[in-house]
């Protein structure tokens, strides 16, 4: 049996739409398409589509394993590699989750000051934001899940907006489909899948979810709504800019919010920007709870004196980092542990969990017939 929350700190079976869904989209929306337009060129949205199909199949996978345990990641590893080895995989993952809010509120910081604030130094923003995450995650998970619900609702209108470009779209430029080979469009649906990363956190928020075995098709459906989302933006972009004008672009999807102009608004990109804090918002909140979570279980201290620890460590590294060499690197390792983390240490996990269950339960039958 694993570990039991009290019914007054458990969500809504359906929140865990806006939990999947609000994780998967934050930073990566406004810079995802350069990494894929290399590989797969205007090919590029069926690389979404790819990496999120197989995204929906790994979410199904961690349904399995949290339905058979009837806990989270912690219980899983401490059922299988006992309490101490289990406790230093928690933990990692713990770092992990730490390092992705990092490099979420470091690459935010950076586009502010690349667009609006130039010459605002990054400690300020960084210990403004930590303060008021800290706020928002100590009262608690169920304040979280509303930060994800705000944080998917009122951004909402913003990719509406961004059909306004498509009045200086060719579509044409996408014809033919399919140009490049099928190496080339799962090479590029890795990239993609870098952007899909967040939805993990279902693996220690789980046990918060009231009547868990069926917050399964609500799970599904947030994946399909982000590959939804990713898709359409890809095509905007595809239609927008060419090929080449993608490689140049770093920021094409935040570039996209310069087309659009209204009578009463010179710079719409700032309010572009502005909102996108609410859209990274759940990212951070859940990442940082998370491994406070992971710090209570494991070592059995109060989760938010854990709290105050985690959102030091993160004000101090998101400080330390000057250069967008620095944050592209960081960015680099967190990515590439995520994607093999969901991508084999996931499935290997479900596979070695399932097994480890099936013996244990012959030898309860043996043992009860003995």
């Amino acid at each position: 049996m694993g570990h039991q929350v009290k019914e007054p700190f458990l969500v809504s079976t359906g929140m865990t739409f806006f939990l999947v869904h609000g994780m998967q989209v934050g930073i990566g929306a406004l810079s995802f398409q350069r990494a894929i337009v290399k590989i797969s060129g205007y090919d590029g949205w069926i690389s979404i589509i790819i990496a999120g199909i197989v995204v929906q199949i790994i979410i199904a996978l961690m349904y399995a394993l949290l339905n058979r345990a009837n806990g989270d990641l912690i219980s899983v590893h401490k059922d299988i590699f006992g309490k101490w080895l289990g406790g230093v995989f928690s933990v990692i993952f713990g770092v992990y989750l730490l390092l992705l809010a990092v490099v979420i509120l470091r690459i935010y910081i950076q586009i502010v000051q690349a667009w609006v604030f130039h010459d605002l130094p990054t400690w300020i923003i960084t210990l403004i934001l930590a303060w008021i995450f800290y706020l928002l995650i100590s009262g608690g998970f169920r304040k979280v899940v509303g930060i994800c619900f705000l944080g998917v609702i009122v951004p909402a209108p913003l990719f509406t907006i961004l059909l306004m470009p498509l009045e200086f779209g060719h579509f044409i430029n996408m014809l033919p489909i399919w140009k490049h080979t099928l190496s080339e469009l799962i090479a590029g649906a890795k990239e993609a899948s870098l952007s899909y990363l967040g939805f993990e956190i279902l693996l220690l928020c789980y046990p918060f979810i009231k009547q868990r075995e069926k917050s399964h098709k609500w799970a599904q459906l947030g994946g399909l709504m982000t590959i939804f989302a990713y898709t359409s933006l890809m095509v905007i972009s595809l239609a927008f800019y060419s090929e080449e004008q993608l490689h140049r672009t770093i920021w094409a999807t935040l570039t996209l919010f310069k087309v659009v102009e209204f009578p009463f608004i010179e710079r719409f990109e700032y309010i572009g920007i502005s909102l996108w804090l609410l859209l990274i918002s759940p990212n951070i909140a859940l990442t940082v709870w998370g491994a406070s979570r992971i710090g209570k279980r494991v070592l059995g201290i109060n989760q938010r004196t854990v709290l105050v620890f985690v959102i030091a460590i993160l004000a101090l590294i998101t400080m330390f980092l000057q250069t967008s060499q620095e944050i592209e690197t960081l960015a680099l390792w967190v990515s590439e542990f995520g994607f093999y983390f969901v991508g084999v240490y996931v499935p290997l996990l479900v596979m070695v969990y399932l097994a480890v269950s099936h013996l244990r339960s012959g030898a309860d039958e043996k043992t009860t017939t003995g």
